[in-house]
């Protein structure tokens, strides 16, 4: 897991629905294509603080794909207000895709 998080638990559920967010680009979903850096749980403000990247500054689904990542985990953590930070530092590179989006692309 190249993930950051304060709750690993939590992380595990949130990574899991967000498996089903892609890039409709790529074809890869957001967690095997290593975009996101960061989730972390605020338990006092039902807050989930979202840390992600894309693979282009430019990406033009970009939006959508922040606004799914959103959604996925609002689905799953009904109680919790989801915030997601768009960053670039680091950008985004190859290594950070799991081996078995590797494979995917690969094939």
């Amino acid at each position: 897991m190249n993930e950051s998080t304060n709750n690993n638990l939590k992380c595990t559920i949130a990574l899991a629905a967000l498996h089903d967010v892609y890039d409709p680009e790529i074809g890869l979903n957001v967690v095997d294509l290593g975009l996101i850096y960061a989730i972390n749980f605020d338990e006092k403000d039902y807050r989930i603080d979202v840390s992600m990247t894309l693979t282009t500054q430019f990406c033009p689904m970009g939006e959508s794909i922040v606004s799914n990542v959103t959604q996925a985990l609002a689905s799953v953590f009904q109680e919790y207000e989801v915030y997601v930070d768009l960053t670039f530092d680091p950008p985004w590179s190859y290594e950070r895709i799991s081996e078995e989006g590797q494979e995917y692309l690969n094939r």
